[in-house]
């Protein structure tokens, strides 16, 4: 049965029982200390926790302190490096075909505009909008697994696309929540909201709520 169109005012209400509930401060789950990092660490966390992402940048930033050093690695040993990350092979040789557009083309500065971002090795729209959002502070929406997830639960979305639900969620979020949604939600479906087994009996947005389990 397909989702009712949401109203205004419950799209408020969900948003004020978030930003009760969850920080109202922004948050990268992802460890940096610099902007190429943080990109370095997006693209080696698709499919892939960020704790696990965490574990494995925090020896390789280390073996890889610049951008030089990632763009004249050695494929072979990189892969070995983010071995346990999965899809190792594509990641590698994504990061070092990057990390070279940014020192030819871009002085060694990770670029502000999406379309900029997009045309790096690696970097679909959701990669772009975590640097949009957690370096250059632009209002953008990410969406992962959780926001495309509980986003459709909460009758934000219908769609499946990524692509489709960042546009359903701009309509409809204001934008001074649209860097934070997905930080509250990635908290939300981590804790209360897993895939497997949500917890709608204690969820505060269960009234509100167009796919919970009641």
């Amino acid at each position: 049965m397909p989702l009712r169109t949401i109203s205004k005012k419950k799209v408020r209400q969900i948003l004020e029982l978030l930003d009760e509930h969850y920080t109202t401060e922004y948050k990268c789950y992802l460890h940096y200390e610099t902007p190429w990092q943080l990109l370095i660490a997006t693209i080696l966390s698709a499919q892939c926790t960020d704790a696990r992402v965490n574990i494995v940048t925090k020896d390789l930033f280390v073996k890889y302190p610049t951008l030089e050093s990632f763009a004249n690695a050695s494929l072979k040993e990189l892969e070995k490096d983010i071995h346990s990350i999965g899809f190792y092979h594509n990641k590698a040789r994504n990061i070092i075909l990057c990390t070279q557009s940014l020192i030819t083309n871009y002085g060694g500065e990770v670029p502000s505009d999406l379309e900029s971002l997009i045309s790096l090795a690696g970097v679909g729209r959701k990669t772009a909008n975590v640097i949009r959002g957690n370096i250059y502070h632009e209002p953008s929406i990410v969406v992962d697994t959780h926001v495309k997830r509980i986003s459709k639960k909460l009758g934000f979305t219908k769609e499946d696309d990524p692509v489709k639900v960042e546009y359903d969620l701009m309509k409809i979020l204001p934008k001074d929540h649209w860097i934070l949604f997905n930080i509250q939600i990635i908290t939300h479906g981590r804790g209360i909201c897993p895939a497997r087994n949500p917890r709608c009996k204690e969820c505060f947005l269960q009234k509100l709520c167009q796919g919970a389990e009641i």
